[in-house]
Formats: structure tokens, sequence, C-alpha cells
């Protein structure tokens, strides 16, 4: 009988190491010569798409893909010990039963994505798969106001929306209100677009 697989969530606010930490496992698994998937969501064009970038602008190479369906058949294609799936909040629920699936084959899976929406609520898939997971990392960023520890980012205002450290209007400061929950391009953003917040400064409005 094949083992279960082991489910690892890294969860946390934008800016605060996620994908860092995604690729630092992901590069200890290559070396100790774990056959590897990494998933990208297709949704993510922040740089090259047929990888993981950073903030900070580390990256990694990864397979660009757009629904569940395309992420069950490319982990099916071949017998990958680990798959890691980078900004998981993208793919939303339907992600669980997959992973489900993939760690009952014992295949290992490392999740990564925004536990919280910009408006401070739980984004799921993330709380499901932290609920059930082997292990969980929790991190935080820092407030932009206070430097505290920060577990929320929130939006900044549309009208007023300024490039961070530079005073600048953004580009995009014109951008149409989207829910929270609604995933497209619109969710994908920087320092530009989101701002670290405590809990004391969290306001749901960048200030």
């Amino acid at each position: 009988m094949t083992d279960a697989g082991r489910l690892t969530v890294i969860a946390g606010p934008m800016f605060s190491g996620k994908s860092e930490e995604l690729m630092r496992r992901v590069r200890r698994a290559t070396i100790a010569g774990v056959e590897v998937l990494v998933v990208s969501h297709s949704l993510d064009t922040r740089s090259d798409i047929s990888t993981i970038t950073s903030h900070i602008g580390m990256n990694i190479p990864a397979v660009p893909l757009g629904d569940v369906e395309s992420l069950v058949e490319a982990a099916g294609a071949e017998d990958y010990d680990l798959v890691a799936i980078d900004e998981a909040q993208f793919f939303g629920p339907d992600l669980v039963p997959a992973v489900d699936d993939l760690l009952s084959r014992g295949v290992d899976v490392i999740v990564e994505g925004l536990c919280v929406t910009f408006d401070g609520a739980p984004f799921e898939p993330l709380p499901s798969f932290m609920a059930v997971a082997e292990e969980v990392l929790r991190l935080t960023a820092v407030c932009t106001v206070c430097g505290r520890d920060a577990v929320f980012h929130q939006r900044v205002d549309r009208t007023e929306a300024r490039v961070a450290g530079t005073g600048t209007a953004s580009a995009d400061s014109e951008r149409p209100t989207v829910a929270a929950t609604e995933i497209d391009a619109s969710h994908v953003g920087g320092l530009d677009s989101y701002v670290a917040r405590c809990r004391k400064h969290f306001t749901g409005v960048a200030r």
C-alpha cells in the first residue's frame, strides 16, 4: 500500500516572503534528487510566465497553468514525488480535492498563497489546507506604517494610488472595483497596488 503524501502550507499576506520560502524548499528537494513539479498560475504575469518570481527578484522555473484540471493533468504526466503550487488562491476551492487526490497517491504537496483577502477575510482554499496540513508556515510581512508584524495587505486607494516611495501616481489608479474573492488580473500586483498592514493600521483602503 502506498504511503500517503505530506501536505505543507506556506501562507500569509503579500510581501511576507511566501514565494522565497517555496523556492528554498524546491531547491533543497531538487538537490536531494526529488522529482518536483512546480506550478504557477497563468494569471500572474508580473514576470516571465514560465517562472515564479518573488517581489525581491528571486525566481525558479515553473509550469504556468490556468485551472485545476490542467494542474491535475500536468501532475499525472510524470511520476513526481513533490508538487509545489504557487499562488494557490488563484486556483480556487476546487484545488482542495485535487490536492487530496495527489496526497492519497503518495505525492507530497506544498501549497503556497494568500490566506487573507485585501479586505481582511479568509481567502480559500488556503484556510482549508491549513486546517488539515502536516505543516503550516504562517508568515507575516512588515507594516509600512509602523514596522510591526503585518498579517494583512490592503489595496491602495484607486483614486490616490501611489508607487511606494516615489510619490508618483500609479498607472492603474482607475482600475475597476473587484470583489476581494473574485479572481481576475486586478488581484495581481506589487507595491504599486498593495501595502502590508498590521492589525492596528489595517483599514481596507490605503491612506
